[in-house]
């Protein structure tokens, strides 16, 4: 099974909150998914990124890959 780290998007149209989450990678967007990393907020002023570290690393051991959204966004934060 390929595994992806990606956002999830949830809450209302033009109010956008995501979820980090390890989902199958043939999933949908909004589907099921394995396990709950973070969120990601970017309303807030400075926006919200909070992801727990020790899960992030648990899934890239296993072989998991960051979308490139994600990716980006934690190149920006400096992880």
């Amino acid at each position: 099974m390929a595994v992806t780290i990606r956002l999830m998007r949830i809450g209302k149209k033009d109010s956008p909150n995501y979820r980090v989450v390890a989902v199958d990678k043939r999933k949908k967007r909004t589907g099921s998914y394995l396990e709950k990393i973070g969120v990601y907020d970017p309303t807030k002023k400075p926006s919200l990124l909070e992801i727990d570290k020790d899960k992030l690393e648990k899934w890239t051991s296993k072989g998991a890959t960051l979308s490139d959204g994600l990716a980006r966004l934690l190149k920006n934060r400096k992880m």
